[in-house]
């Protein structure tokens, strides 16, 4: 309400307590007014009434304001609420991690005479990496075949000892043979001319003579018998130098063999394929045998590990998961790479829980063929359980947080919006899973909600980037259409 300048000049007589009442002004300022009015202070009346006046074009303009945002079409961008099937999954960071790392260290000293590879450079199993000065172990292996050729002529000359002592042995034994005949022959004699002694047909002395020649060949047969037998002992003896100087050749041959792998030693390859370190002595180096730091240390990454963490209170759901699907997959996807996740498998579960933590470790396995995955790196990882089917899900960004919780704007088919509570689930990529508050096929707000009230008339425009009627923005099935 505003009031003419001229009957503010006459305001004893057109301004009233009534009229002051009809506006918005507290009891306070009515009475101020009518203090005014009755001690004649035309000049404070004339700013009060200005300010009435104000006050009454504020309160006129707010009002057709509300009216006008309610009638006034808000441009937004819609999506349709879809039914599909969603992954029940677990989100985490997790590290990566070699499948197997190999800290390559020298076995014996010498001067490092080559490299055969570049550091970080892929190489495979069996690759040949360094070479060592290897003229000492060649020179030890020769001396070691020496040693052996020596030994084995000691061999051959303790073999001929044994067929010399053969040959005594078979000498005593056929003098045995021939003295054990002659001593029959002897006794015989000895027997014949005892008779004859007892006949008288020959003296006593011949008799005894007979007798006692008997008797030496008994000696001597048995003397021939006690050289047998020394003879077959020195032909023991000879089979034991054989033995012995046999035993020296294996000794020869071990201490061969020994050099051959000092020897193989001097180069050294790969014992696993994966990718080389930073190099940590060059070419014409002196090398330690069996020193503390390696030479290189190789990774292996194809597979390769992602080790990740989740609460002990999900383990449960691991282990009820694993039995039901067997492997559950493993997603994982380095910051800023904006190609897809990399695919594995889960592989490992510790055996127990962190106590400080209360955390369980796991460890994903990746065939990492792109080579996407290096060790050390840190990935977002996500762990696919199950799969939720029929689940209603919309855009993330149309969810929005209230009072009273988290609701969405929901464009009803006379293009008015309404605020709709809802119960939110997961969130699988850039979509929310809503458990309660919307049905399949209704279009929600992702754009534009915060120039809306609840009743607002709306004005659906197609999102930046769509084509036309066909995309998101138009509520097409562009967030709510299938995998």
């Amino acid at each position: 309400m505003c009031f003419p300048f001229p009957q503010i000049v006459n305001m004893r007589r057109l301004v009233s307590i009534q009229t002051i009442k009809s506006s918005s002004l507290t009891a306070q300022t009515i009475f101020s007014f009518h203090n005014v009015i009755q001690r004649g202070r035309f000049s404070l009346l004339v700013l009060g009434l200005t300010y009435l006046c104000a006050a009454c074009n504020a309160s006129e303009a707010q009002s057709s304001g509300k009216e006008a945002g309610k009638k006034r079409a808000v441009p937004v961008v819609v999506a349709t609420a879809a039914q599909k099937t969603i992954p029940v999954q677990l989100s985490a960071t997790g590290t990566v991690e070699a499948y197997s790392t190999v800290s390559v260290k020298s076995q014996v000293g010498g001067q490092l005479t080559g490299v055969y590879f570049q550091q970080g450079q892929n190489v495979k199993k069996g690759d040949l990496l360094f070479k060592i000065d290897s003229r000492p172990l060649q020179a030890a292996l020769m001396q070691a075949n020496a040693a052996k050729a020596k030994d084995l002529a000691q061999v051959k000359q303790a073999q001929a000892n044994v067929l010399k002592a053969i040959a005594q042995v078979n000498q005593a034994k056929a003098n045995v043979v021939k003295d054990k005949s002659q001593a029959t022959n002897a006794n015989v004699q000895a027997q014949r001319y005892s008779s004859l002694l007892k006949q008288g047909a020959i003296s006593k002395e011949q008799s005894e003579q007979y007798q006692t020649t008997a008797a030496a060949q008994q000696a001597t047969v048995k003397a021939d018998q006690e050289g047998v037998a020394n003879a077959q002992a020195a032909v023991a003896a000879a089979q034991a130098d054989v033995q012995n100087a046999q035993a020296v050749v294996l000794a020869d041959e071990a201490a061969i063999d020994n050099a051959k792998v000092q020897l193989s030693y001097t180069s050294i390859y790969s014992p696993i394929a994966g990718r080389t370190g930073s190099l940590k002595l060059n070419q014409g180096n002196l090398v330690e045998a069996n020193a503390t730091d390696p030479l290189i240390t190789i990774s292996q990454i194809h597979p390769i590990y992602v080790n990740f963490s989740i609460a002990q209170r999900l383990l449960p759901d691991i282990k009820k998961y694993s039995a039901n699907n067997g492997k559950l997959e493993v997603d994982a996807l380095p910051p800023k790479d904006a190609g897809r996740p990399v695919r594995g498998e889960l592989t490992f579960v510790d055996s127990g829980v962190n106590t400080q933590t209360g955390t369980i470790q796991l460890k994903g396995t990746f065939a990492n063929n792109d080579d996407r995955l290096f060790p050390g790196q840190f990935v977002n990882v996500v762990l696919k359980l199950s799969e939720e089917p029929n689940a209603i899900t919309v855009p993330s960004q149309a969810v929005q947080s209230g009072q009273k919780g988290q609701f969405v704007y929901v464009v009803k088919p006379d293009k008015t919006a309404e605020m709709r509570t809802i119960t939110v689930g997961d969130t699988v990529e850039n979509e929310t899973v809503i458990k309660q508050g919307l049905k399949p096929g209704e279009q929600v707000v992702i754009d534009g909600q915060f120039n809306l009230v609840p009743g607002a008339t709306v004005q659906v425009k197609p999102e930046v980037g769509s084509r036309g009627a066909g995309g998101r923005g138009a509520g097409g099935g562009g967030a709510g259409g299938e995998r």
